[in-house]
């Protein structure tokens, strides 16, 4: 199956269509079996469309390079954390006390969490990008 943009040469209404193979596209378009949704009006072409071809890294916006390299460095941090889920805080707060041995770990917390443990001198940091917990990753 193929779709194509197409629009009406009279309403100047754009919609996209599916079909079979450009050649099928061709045959119903010579028998004026397509029609515009909108006014009916059978004078239909193909829309221009852009090409989907992806873009290089020099091409992209500034924005776009910024955050894949903060994924990227992110992700090397990661590497050598180990996720503890919903039991951050508590995990956390244990180190800081000395409780079980300080380990990089990474996982979640809800601001009321985040902010006593702020209050309490535990060293803790927000990552700049969401994280899917482990089983939750293809």
């Amino acid at each position: 199956m193929i779709v194509f943009d197409l629009h009406c040469l009279q309403s100047g209404d754009r919609f996209e269509a599916w079909f079979r193979s450009n050649a099928d596209y061709e045959r119903q378009l010579e028998q004026g079996l397509l029609r515009c949704p909108i006014c009916q009006s059978s004078q239909i072409a193909k829309a221009p469309m852009a090409p989907r071809l992806p873009r290089r890294t020099e091409d992209q916006p500034g924005m776009v390079i910024a955050i894949a390299r903060l994924a990227s460095r992110q992700a090397q941090l990661l590497r050598n954390s180990t996720w503890v889920g919903d039991e951050f805080a508590d995990t956390a707060r244990a180190m800081h006390l000395g409780e079980i041995d300080a380990a990089p770990v990474h996982g979640e917390a809800t601001i009321s969490q985040a902010q006593s443990l702020i209050e309490d001198g535990v060293p803790i940091a927000s990552l700049p990008l969401p994280v899917l917990p482990p089983h939750q990753v293809n």
